[in-house]
């Protein structure tokens, strides 16, 4: 009997300790997400001055944001990447076939919570890049919502904080830290930290850690599930006029 195994990475113990690069991308990550989020209003001034429109100003300032510090995730990662992505060029039918039913699988557990919890709510990260969306090309926020973005959450959330902090803590607890801290991220400084907006970003992310782990923590996996999962909300967003969208939140609601 033929059986169809899953990607599994060589044994290479030296891609999982931590480099100093490693510690510098997530400084600057850090850093920057928490000035952000304590003090991002002083720069409204200047913003404005520099830049035509609102939107402008906010996808500049995600464009310098995630590709600085994706320039420094695929260096620190490029081993890694390389690796993975020649496992999963042996078994190129896993990662199509596998791929969009994660999408699927995610899209169904996210309906889930979210009905388990009683109540929707569009979260203020969600309302922000519906309203950026609607004033900004796709030509250029799918490079930023699709393939950077993506990468830099996957090699933080999922390569460090479980590929390598497992080498020193118990798995579980990192995958755990993981799915938490991912949905933190996409709500803290915005809103009320409640368990109705993080349902969505919770989901989200047991699926990724589901998939990064299952798959012998393939971070290219991971990566494409995500910016799979970006690009399914890229093109509903994009192609639903914002009138319809409205009133589908509110019935919602």
């Amino acid at each position: 009997m033929v059986t169809t195994r899953r990607p599994l990475p060589a044994p290479r113990p030296e891609l999982y300790r931590f480099s100093p690069l490693d510690y510098t991308t997530v400084a600057l990550y850090v850093a920057i997400a928490v000035f952000f989020a304590v003090a991002g209003e002083l720069l409204l001034p200047l913003l404005r001055m520099l830049a035509p429109t609102p939107a402008v100003a906010s996808y500049a300032v995600n464009l310098l944001f995630y590709g600085g510090v994706g320039i420094l995730a695929l260096f620190a990662a490029r081993r890694v990447v390389a690796r993975d992505l020649k496992v999963l060029a042996t078994r190129p039918w896993f990662t199509a076939v596998m791929v969009p039913l994660a999408v699927i699988a995610m899209m169904i557990f996210t309906a889930i919570l979210v009905v388990l919890g009683g109540t929707t709510e569009t979260s203020v990260n969600q309302a922000g890049l519906q309203a950026l969306m609607q004033q900004v090309p796709a030509w250029l926020m799918v490079p930023l919502i699709v393939v950077v973005g993506p990468f830099v959450e996957e090699y933080i959330f999922r390569h460090l904080l479980i590929g390598k902090l497992s080498r020193r803590v118990n798995i579980w607890v990192c995958c755990a830290l993981s799915v938490v801290l991912f949905a933190a991220l996409h709500i803290v400084g915005q809103e009320a930290l409640t368990l109705t907006a993080l349902m969505p970003y919770l989901a989200m992310g047991a699926t990724l850690v589901f998939v990064y782990v299952w798959t012998g923590r393939n971070l290219m996996f991971s990566y494409f599930v995500h910016a799979a999962k970006n690009l399914l909300a890229a093109i509903f967003l994009y192609t639903i006029p914002p009138e319809l969208l409205d009133q589908m939140q509110q019935v919602q609601g």
